[in-house]
């Protein structure tokens, strides 16, 4: 049996008893899991042990391997290097390999226009802030923005305005916040992947806010795994990314040995 001395005992318990069950999803968040939070989005680049174990756990029988992330799905797919091996779902659980749970029809479209824009104007007030715009959204970032006060300023700015307009829902997390025109969550998307496969038990990893209503949706059973501070839903707590990795590898190993321990001979 593999162990490990870095890992919490009881969350090493944990894994080993949901490597043994009939059918197991495993999830996890990206920003801030997967991979460290950088200043620069585009360069968040993922743990390759995280990577590697994720991909061949959702390789292995009766075991399904996911990604759940605010990031569009297609950003996703090119970061991480997963697609086609592990579930993608991008815009916070609303856009799977088949589309967007919900249609963006012209009214959504042309909100979406507009929240795009309320978000630059609000951006060009301050430097360092900055707006990524996705396919169902838009989320203003103030991680760069110096003055740490001045961010918060912001960030209340839009949620006074443009978060309150009817047909927007606004997400929070670490010095940014998302305005989307479709109304779902992680923890819906881990609803109706466990539905999907059958899960008996599911695994979810996740360091913001934002994964905080995934923790809310697992059941007694299951394993919710928060990184780093904060007070959170989640059952267990690691302190980074690098322990994300070393999750992921202990739990692929038992999973192998409890499948092939389970194949009749």
């Amino acid at each position: 049996m593999t162990t490990s001395t870095e890992l919490p005992a009881d969350l090493q318990d944990a894994l080993l008893a949901a490597a043994r069950a009939p059918r197991l999803l495993v999830a996890s968040d990206y920003d801030g899991t997967m991979s460290p939070i950088v200043s620069d989005p585009a360069a968040a680049f993922p743990n390759p042990i995280a990577v590697a174990a994720l991909r061949d756990l959702g390789l292995l029988p009766d075991t399904s391997a996911a990604l759940i992330s605010g990031r569009p799905r297609a950003v996703l797919a090119q970061l991480s290097g997963l697609d086609g091996d592990v579930e993608l779902v991008g815009s916070h659980g609303s856009e799977f390999a088949e589309g967007f749970v919900q249609e963006i029809d012209a009214d959504r479209a042309s909100l979406l226009d507009r929240v795009v824009a309320d978000l630059y104007r609000a951006a060009e007030s301050e430097p360092g802030a900055t707006v990524e715009v996705k396919p169902a959204g838009a989320t203003l970032h103030v991680r760069n923005v110096t003055d740490e006060e001045r961010g918060d300023v912001l960030l209340d700015i839009v949620r006074m305005g443009s978060a309150q307009w009817p047909g927007v829902h606004p997400t929070e997390g670490k010095r940014v916040i998302e305005l989307s025109v479709i109304d779902t969550d992680k923890g819906y998307a881990v609803d109706v992947l466990r539905e999907r496969v059958g899960a008996d038990i599911a695994i979810f990893f996740g360091d913001d806010v934002t994964d905080e209503k995934a923790f809310r949706r697992l059941g007694s059973d299951d394993v919710g795994v928060k990184v780093g501070d904060g007070e959170t839903a989640a059952n267990y707590r690691v302190a980074s990314v690098d322990q994300v990795a070393e999750s992921l590898a202990l739990l692929l190993d038992e999973r192998r040995a409890a499948i092939g321990s389970a194949q009749p001979r």
